[in-house]
C-alpha cells in the first residue's frame, strides 16, 4: 500500500511537457485540495481572528527561497506562451482548483523603500497559506493577452479570476509601453470577462488598475450596446418589430444622457463633458493615495447641487438597498476597516451611477423580449450586468477623496432571478500597510494574515464569491 501511495505521489508531480507542474491541486495539505476544501478553510480563517491554523505549519518559501513567479513550487503554474496555455486547457484538474491572477503590469507601483510592488505574489500567498488553494499567473505584460476567447472560459472554470493593479495609466493608452500587451488588448479581455459570469463560472475580482479597467469597459460594453441596436434595421423572429422599437428607445435614452453628463471634480475641474470623452470612467484623483486608510460608507451624492440626473442617483439607491455588497457589510459589522491605497487615478462617481441606471433599464427592457433577442445578434445583451452598485468610500482626515473606492457587480439570471457578483476595488487588500511583497519581507504568519483588515477583507470576497 505504501509503494502505491508513494507511486500515485509521484505521478502527481509528473511534468506536464516541459513544464514543472504539480498535477495534484494543494501544497500544504498531503491529501490536496479542491472546492470544499479551500472554501471551508476560508470560512475557518474568517470565523474569528484568533483561532489556529489547521493547516500543517510547511513554510512556502522551502522550495523558492525568494518567492518568485516560475522559480519553484508553490509558483511554478506561469503560463508564459500559448503552449503553455494548450497544456494547461488539457489539464481540468490543474485549471478548476486554482485562482488565476493576470497582470496587466510587472508591478503596480514602488513602495516608500523603493521596491517594486507585485502584488500578485501576496495573492497567491494568501491563497496558500490560509487556504491551500494553488495560483495560476498570467503575465499578460509579457506573454501578451492571448485569445480571451478561449483563456477566459479555461480561467473562469475555477474558483477565482484576480486582475491586479499595474503602473500604467489606463487614461494614457501610450502608458502601456510593452509591445505584447496595449491597453486595447486589455480593455478586450476585460470586456469579455464582465460578460462571463454565469451560474457555473468564477467570480472576478478587480484590483486597482484593474478596478479602473472595470470601469472603462463597463461604459465601453453599454456604448456597443446602444451603437449596436440603434444601428440595426430589423431583429430576427421580431416580426411586429415591438422588441427591436423598445430596445431603441431605452438606447436612445442612454445616449441621451450619457451625452450630455459631465464629469466635475471638487476643485472644479471638468476632466470629461460627456460619455465618449477619455476620461468620463476614470480621471486623475485630487489627492494621490498612498498608504492606509479607513473605508467609509458610501453616500449619494447631493440631488440638488451636484449636476448628476436625479434619476442616476436614485436607480443607485435601489440598488444599495436591494443588494447587501461583502464589503459595506464588512464596514458595519466587523469594525473599522483599514487598507492599503495606491494610486493616483480614480473611477469616476459619475461613470458607475451611470453604468448601474444604464445596465439596468437595459435589462428591464430586454425582459418581455428575451426570447427573441436570444436567437438574434443581440444575444450578448444577455450576459450583461444587471447593476454596478459603489460600496465605499476613502478619506483623509474625514474628508472623502476617492468616492469610489470598490464596487459590486451584479448579475441577475432571466430565468431563475438568482444573483451572481463580482468584485473591484481601487485599494491593495492583498497587501499589508507597509506595501511590501512577500519576498521582500517577512513571511506574514497565518495570524499576522487572520488579523488584518485587508487580507480578511480579499478572503471574504473569495468566499462569499464562490458561493454563487
Amino acid at each position: 500500500m505504501d509503494t502505491l501511495n508513494l507511486a500515485q505521489d509521484n505521478l502527481s508531480q509528473n511534468k506536464i511537457g516541459s513544464l514543472n507542474w504539480r498535477m495534484k491541486p494543494g501544497y500544504l495539505s498531503k491529501n490536496g485540495s479542491n472546492f470544499e476544501s479551500v472554501h471551508v478553510l476560508l470560512g475557518r480563517f474568517l470565523a474569528d481572528r484568533y483561532s489556529p491554523n489547521p493547516l500543517q505549519d510547511k513554510s512556502l518559501l522551502l522550495e523558492n527561497s525568494n518567492f518568485e513567479w516560475g522559480k519553484g513550487n508553490p509558483l511554478e503554474k506561469v503560463i508564459n506562451s500559448q503552449e503553455d496555455l494548450e497544456l494547461l486547457m488539457k489539464n481540468p484538474q490543474i485549471f478548476r482548483n486554482v485562482i488565476t491572477i493576470i497582470e496587466p503590469w510587472e508591478h503596480v507601483g514602488e513602495n516608500n523603500l523603493g521596491e517594486e510592488v507585485r502584488a500578485s505574489l501576496n495573492v497567491a500567498y494568501i491563497g496558500q497559506k490560509i487556504a491551500d488553494c494553488d495560483s495560476i499567473l498570467f503575465p499578460a505584460w509579457s506573454c501578451g493577452v492571448l485569445d480571451p476567447d478561449k483563456v477566459v472560459p479555461i480561467i473562469t472554470s475555477g474558483l477565482a479570476v484576480v486582475v491586479e493593479g499595474g503602473d500604467p495609466s489606463v487614461r494614457d493608452a501610450s502608458s502601456f509601453t510593452h509591445p505584447q500587451c496595449s491597453l486595447n488588448d486589455l480593455h478586450k479581455l476585460i470586456e469579455k470577462l464582465l460578460i462571463s459570469r454565469t451560474p457555473t463560472s468564477a467570480p472576478a475580482i478587480f484590483i486597482c488598475l484593474g478596478h479602473q479597467l472595470a470601469a472603462q469597459c463597463h461604459i465601453r460594453l453599454i456604448q456597443r450596446a446602444v451603437d449596436e441596436v440603434i444601428n440595426l434595421d430589423s431583429l430576427e423572429g421580431d416580426s411586429d418589430g415591438h422588441a427591436l422599437k423598445a430596445l431603441k428607445k431605452v438606447c436612445h435614452y442612454i445616449a441621451s444622457v450619457g451625452n450630455s453628463l459631465q464629469v466635475k471634480k471638487k476643485n472644479g475641474s471638468i476632466p470629461a463633458g460627456n460619455w465618449k470623452d477619455v476620461e468620463f470612467a476614470v480621471a486623475q484623483n485630487e489627492i494621490k493615495e498612498v498608504g492606509a486608510r479607513c473605508l467609509k460608507h458610501y453616500q449619494s451624492p447631493d440631488k440638488d447641487t451636484s449636476g448628476i440626473p436625479i434619476d442616476l442617483i436614485n436607480a443607485h439607491e435601489v440598488t444599495a438597498d436591494e443588494f447587501k455588497g461583502v464589503i459595506d457589510t464588512a464596514i458595519e459589522y466587523e469594525r473599522e476597516v483599514h487598507i492599503a491605497m495606491f494610486h493616483s487615478d480614480e473611477v469616476n462617481e459619475e461613470a458607475i451611477l451611470f453604468a448601474n441606471w444604464a445596465y439596468g433599464i437595459l435589462h428591464n427592457a430586454v425582459i418581455p423580449y428575451r426570447h427573441h433577442i436570444a436567437c438574434s445578434s443581440l444575444s450578448w445583451l444577455l450576459q450583461l450586468p444587471y447593476a454596478v452598485e459603489i460600496l465605499c468610500s476613502t478619506a483623509v482626515d474625514e474628508e472623502i477623496v476617492t468616492e469610489c473606492s470598490a464596487t459590486c457587480i451584479i448579475y441577475k439570471d432571466f430565468e431563475s432571478k438568482l444573483i451572481r457578483r463580482s468584485f473591484t476595488c481601487q485599494f491593495h487588500p492583498e497587501l499589508l500597510s507597509d506595501l511590501r511583497v512577500v519576498g521582500m519581507r517577512q513571511p506574514p504568519s497565518y495570524q499576522e494574515l487572520k488579523s488584518d483588515d485587508g487580507i480578511r477583507l480579499f478572503a471574504r470576497l473569495l468566499y462569499e464569491g464562490m458561493q454563487e
